[in-house]
């Protein structure tokens, strides 16, 4: 957990993020509320979320697109430009928040041609959780969150790659968290190697098992 800066951000809880959302963001509500929605349902970086041009993400219609455009500058080692899909959660958050007309910046600064900075939006979230009574939350937290519910949910790590931007399979590892539950569940499968464990246990459902695998399971 991190704690004073130092440490692996906190995988957040349902329930965390509700608190979070509901209580934790009374600043500028919808904007905050928006920019860690940005976050969480397309696991982007910080600094991704916060230089996102108006055009990124709403149309001259002022609706929002189906795909947030992520630029290839704006993304870590710019290797290349990322396209996410919007699902509705973040769509009515974004909704809520509505494009700026004075500004080519979705989230601007203090001036009409700067955007919001990852600092002051690292600053909000540490004020949000100390609302809320949450420790050991960065903005990673929101990236971290997304990609190991996805890696949890089944979904195959080279599709997992696409969304979060990794170059190597190496490096999108290093993201995804191993519940304790998840090493029981492991480990508590191997019963089934016992002898005479056919005449005692029915076979475990594929279903079940899927519950348990591994994080990293292809």
């Amino acid at each position: 957990m991190k704690v004073g800066r130092h440490g692996r951000a906190k995988i957040l809880s349902q329930e965390e993020i509700e608190l979070l959302f509901s209580e934790g963001f009374t600043l500028k509500p919808l904007r905050d509320r928006a920019i860690f929605a940005i976050c969480l349902y397309t696991a982007c970086r910080i600094n991704e979320c916060v230089s996102l041009l108006v055009e990124d993400v709403f149309s001259g219609e002022r609706e929002v697109r189906d795909e947030i455009i992520l630029r290839k500058e704006h993304t870590k080692g710019k290797l290349a430009t990322r396209t996410i899909p919007v699902i509705e959660e973040l769509r009515i958050r974004l909704l809520e928040y509505g494009p700026p007309t004075d500004c080519e910046f979705l989230f601007p600064g203090r001036s009409p041609h700067t955007h919001f900075h990852p600092d002051s939006a690292s600053w909000v979230l540490r004020q949000a959780c100390k609302r809320v009574g949450i420790e050991g939350v960065s903005t990673h937290s929101f990236r971290r969150t997304a990609l190991t519910q996805m890696s949890n949910a089944g979904i195959p790590l080279r599709i997992i790659q696409e969304v979060s931007g990794h170059r190597k399979l190496d490096e999108l590892y290093s993201y995804l968290e191993v519940m304790p539950e998840q090493v029981r569940g492991a480990v508590a499968s191997l019963s089934m190697l016992a002898p005479g464990s056919n005449q005692r246990n029915e076979p475990c459902p594929r279903e079940n098992l899927l519950k348990i695998a591994s994080p990293y399971q292809l």
